[in-house]
Protein backbone atom coordinates (compact mmCIF):
# COMPACT_ATOMS: atom_id res chain seq x y z
CA UNK A 1 0.00 0.00 0.00
CA UNK A 2 2.83 2.38 -0.81
CA UNK A 3 1.85 5.88 -1.89
CA UNK A 4 -1.53 5.57 -0.19
CA UNK A 5 -3.25 8.93 0.03
CA UNK A 6 -4.76 10.51 3.11
CA UNK A 7 -8.16 10.51 1.42
CA UNK A 8 -7.97 6.75 0.85
CA UNK A 9 -7.01 6.11 4.46
CA UNK A 10 -9.71 8.41 5.82
CA UNK A 11 -12.28 6.59 3.68
CA UNK A 12 -11.14 3.26 5.07
CA UNK A 13 -11.28 4.58 8.63
CA UNK A 14 -14.79 5.87 8.01
CA UNK A 15 -15.80 2.40 6.79
CA UNK A 16 -14.44 0.90 10.03
CA UNK A 17 -16.48 3.27 12.21
CA UNK A 18 -18.63 1.31 14.69
CA UNK A 19 -21.25 3.17 16.76
CA UNK A 20 -20.93 0.66 19.62
CA UNK A 21 -17.15 1.09 19.73
CA UNK A 22 -17.61 4.87 19.69
CA UNK A 23 -20.02 4.70 22.64
CA UNK A 24 -17.50 2.69 24.66
CA UNK A 25 -14.61 4.95 23.70
CA UNK A 26 -16.53 8.13 24.49
CA UNK A 27 -17.04 6.93 28.06
CA UNK A 28 -13.25 7.10 28.38
CA UNK A 29 -12.93 10.50 26.73
CA UNK A 30 -11.95 9.22 23.28
CA UNK A 31 -13.86 10.50 20.25
CA UNK A 32 -13.52 7.72 17.68
CA UNK A 33 -15.36 4.52 16.82
CA UNK A 34 -12.70 2.33 15.22
CA UNK A 35 -11.89 -1.01 16.82
CA UNK A 36 -8.23 -0.88 17.81
CA UNK A 37 -7.55 -4.38 16.52
CA UNK A 38 -8.77 -3.34 13.08
CA UNK A 39 -6.76 -0.14 13.33
CA UNK A 40 -3.61 -2.15 14.04
CA UNK A 41 -4.36 -4.45 11.12
CA UNK A 42 -4.62 -1.42 8.82
CA UNK A 43 -1.30 -0.11 10.18
CA UNK A 44 0.32 -3.48 9.50
CA UNK A 45 -0.79 -3.28 5.86
CA UNK A 46 0.36 0.30 5.44
CA UNK A 47 3.74 -0.35 7.09
CA UNK A 48 5.98 2.58 8.05
CA UNK A 49 5.19 5.74 6.08
CA UNK A 50 6.45 8.86 7.81
CA UNK A 51 5.04 11.38 5.35
CA UNK A 52 1.60 9.78 5.45
CA UNK A 53 1.79 9.66 9.25
CA UNK A 54 2.48 13.40 9.38
CA UNK A 55 -0.44 14.11 7.05
CA UNK A 56 -2.79 11.91 9.09
CA UNK A 57 -1.77 13.68 12.29
CA UNK A 58 -2.63 17.03 10.73
CA UNK A 59 -6.24 15.93 10.16
CA UNK A 60 -6.89 16.26 13.93
CA UNK A 61 -9.07 13.14 13.65
CA UNK A 62 -8.45 10.80 16.58
CA UNK A 63 -8.59 7.53 14.63
CA UNK A 64 -6.28 9.00 11.98
CA UNK A 65 -3.89 10.19 14.66
CA UNK A 66 -3.79 6.79 16.33
CA UNK A 67 -3.00 5.23 12.95
CA UNK A 68 -0.32 7.85 12.36
CA UNK A 69 1.38 6.88 15.61
CA UNK A 70 1.49 3.25 14.47
CA UNK A 71 3.03 3.91 11.03
CA UNK A 72 5.44 6.74 11.85
CA UNK A 73 9.17 6.58 12.51
CA UNK A 74 9.52 7.65 16.17
CA UNK A 75 13.07 8.89 15.74
CA UNK A 76 12.08 11.20 12.87
CA UNK A 77 10.50 13.82 15.13
CA UNK A 78 12.33 16.81 16.58
CA UNK A 79 11.91 17.95 20.17
CA UNK A 80 9.78 20.99 19.31
CA UNK A 81 7.55 18.89 17.07
CA UNK A 82 6.89 16.34 19.82
CA UNK A 83 6.22 19.12 22.32
CA UNK A 84 3.61 20.60 19.97
CA UNK A 85 2.09 17.17 19.39
CA UNK A 86 1.69 16.40 23.10
CA UNK A 87 -0.02 19.75 23.60
CA UNK A 88 -2.36 19.04 20.69
CA UNK A 89 -3.17 15.46 21.70
CA UNK A 90 -6.74 16.11 22.80
CA UNK A 91 -7.84 12.65 23.88
CA UNK A 92 -6.43 10.15 26.41
CA UNK A 93 -5.72 7.35 23.92
CA UNK A 94 -3.89 9.61 21.46
CA UNK A 95 -1.90 11.08 24.33
CA UNK A 96 -1.06 7.63 25.72
CA UNK A 97 0.04 6.19 22.37
CA UNK A 98 2.07 9.28 21.54
CA UNK A 99 4.04 8.91 24.77
CA UNK A 100 4.42 5.14 24.68
CA UNK A 101 4.89 4.42 20.98
CA UNK A 102 6.75 7.54 19.86
CA UNK A 103 8.27 9.72 22.57
CA UNK A 104 9.78 6.82 24.54
CA UNK A 105 11.64 5.74 21.38
CA UNK A 106 12.81 9.24 20.47
CA UNK A 107 16.31 10.55 21.29
CA UNK A 108 14.76 13.67 22.90
CA UNK A 109 12.76 11.63 25.44
CA UNK A 110 14.87 12.56 28.47
CA UNK A 111 14.92 16.29 27.64
CA UNK A 112 11.16 16.21 27.18
CA UNK A 113 10.66 14.23 30.40
CA UNK A 114 12.37 16.93 32.42
CA UNK A 115 10.62 19.79 30.63
CA UNK A 116 7.16 18.21 30.85
CA UNK A 117 7.48 17.27 34.53
CA UNK A 118 7.70 20.98 35.34
CA UNK A 119 4.97 22.08 32.90
CA UNK A 120 1.97 23.94 34.39
CA UNK A 121 -0.43 22.10 32.07
CA UNK A 122 -1.43 18.97 34.03
CA UNK A 123 -1.94 16.88 30.89
CA UNK A 124 1.52 17.76 29.62
CA UNK A 125 2.93 17.11 33.10
CA UNK A 126 1.29 13.69 33.08
CA UNK A 127 3.41 12.82 30.04
CA UNK A 128 6.50 13.77 32.03
CA UNK A 129 5.40 11.46 34.82
CA UNK A 130 4.74 8.63 32.35
CA UNK A 131 8.29 8.97 31.02
CA UNK A 132 9.59 9.07 34.60
CA UNK A 133 7.74 5.85 35.42
CA UNK A 134 9.46 4.23 32.44
CA UNK A 135 12.83 5.27 33.86
CA UNK A 136 11.92 4.06 37.36
CA UNK A 137 11.34 0.61 35.89
CA UNK A 138 14.11 0.41 33.30
CA UNK A 139 16.81 3.05 33.91
CA UNK A 140 16.58 4.35 37.47
CA UNK A 141 20.21 5.45 37.62
CA UNK A 142 20.39 9.15 38.36
CA UNK A 143 16.76 9.49 39.46
CA UNK A 144 16.02 10.97 42.88
CA UNK A 145 13.45 8.39 43.94
CA UNK A 146 13.04 9.86 47.41
CA UNK A 147 12.47 13.27 45.84
CA UNK A 148 9.84 11.83 43.50
CA UNK A 149 8.06 10.33 46.51
CA UNK A 150 8.19 13.74 48.22
CA UNK A 151 6.48 15.35 45.22
CA UNK A 152 3.89 12.58 44.94
CA UNK A 153 3.11 12.81 48.64
CA UNK A 154 2.65 16.58 48.43
CA UNK A 155 0.78 16.90 45.14
CA UNK A 156 -0.97 13.69 44.06
CA UNK A 157 -4.05 13.91 46.28
CA UNK A 158 -5.34 17.11 44.66
CA UNK A 159 -3.93 16.63 41.15
CA UNK A 160 -6.32 16.59 38.13
CA UNK A 161 -7.36 13.11 37.04
CA UNK A 162 -4.85 12.35 34.28
CA UNK A 163 -1.93 13.80 36.22
CA UNK A 164 -3.04 11.98 39.36
CA UNK A 165 -3.24 8.70 37.46
CA UNK A 166 0.30 9.16 36.09
CA UNK A 167 1.73 10.09 39.49
CA UNK A 168 0.01 7.11 41.07
CA UNK A 169 1.54 4.81 38.45
CA UNK A 170 4.97 6.21 39.30
CA UNK A 171 4.31 5.69 43.02
CA UNK A 172 3.37 2.06 42.42
CA UNK A 173 6.35 1.48 40.13
CA UNK A 174 8.77 2.81 42.76
CA UNK A 175 7.24 0.47 45.33
CA UNK A 176 7.33 -2.51 42.98
CA UNK A 177 10.84 -2.07 41.62
CA UNK A 178 12.75 -0.60 44.55
CA UNK A 179 12.48 -2.51 47.86
CA UNK A 180 14.32 0.18 49.78
CA UNK A 181 11.46 2.61 49.05
CA UNK A 182 8.60 0.09 49.21
CA UNK A 183 7.47 0.72 52.78
CA UNK A 184 7.27 4.46 52.21
CA UNK A 185 5.52 4.07 48.86
CA UNK A 186 2.86 1.86 50.45
CA UNK A 187 2.45 4.28 53.36
CA UNK A 188 1.96 7.22 50.97
CA UNK A 189 -0.65 5.28 49.06
CA UNK A 190 -2.49 4.33 52.25
CA UNK A 191 -2.43 7.86 53.65
CA UNK A 192 -3.62 9.55 50.45
CA UNK A 193 -6.17 6.87 49.51
CA UNK A 194 -5.97 7.78 45.81
CA UNK A 195 -7.95 5.29 43.64
CA UNK A 196 -8.74 3.17 46.72
CA UNK A 197 -12.34 2.79 45.57
CA UNK A 198 -11.60 2.50 41.84
CA UNK A 199 -13.92 -0.14 40.30
CA UNK A 200 -11.71 -3.05 39.30
CA UNK A 201 -13.07 -5.93 37.18
CA UNK A 202 -12.56 -9.50 38.43
CA UNK A 203 -9.12 -10.82 37.52
CA UNK A 204 -7.61 -7.34 37.20
CA UNK A 205 -5.24 -5.65 39.61
CA UNK A 206 -6.49 -2.57 41.45
CA UNK A 207 -4.70 0.70 40.61
CA UNK A 208 -4.74 1.54 44.34
CA UNK A 209 -0.99 1.68 44.95
CA UNK A 210 -0.73 -0.48 48.13
CA UNK A 211 -2.72 -3.30 46.51
CA UNK A 212 -0.94 -2.89 43.16
CA UNK A 213 2.49 -3.00 44.79
CA UNK A 214 1.66 -6.04 46.92
CA UNK A 215 0.23 -7.97 43.98
CA UNK A 216 3.13 -7.26 41.61
CA UNK A 217 5.73 -8.09 44.27
CA UNK A 218 3.89 -11.36 44.94
CA UNK A 219 3.88 -12.22 41.22
CA UNK A 220 7.50 -11.28 40.74
CA UNK A 221 8.97 -12.77 43.87
CA UNK A 222 6.42 -15.18 45.32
Amino acid sequence: MADTTVAEVMAELAALEDPKARAVNERHGDDHGVNLGKLRALAKRLKTQQELASQLWETDDSAARLLALLICRPKAYGRAELDAMIRGARTPKVHDWLVNYVVKKNPHAEELRLAWLADPDPVVASAGWALTTERVAKRPEGLDLAGLLDTIEADMKDAPDRLQWAMNHCLAQIGIEHPEHRTRAVAIGERLGVLEDYPTPPGCTSPYAPVWIAEMVRRNHG
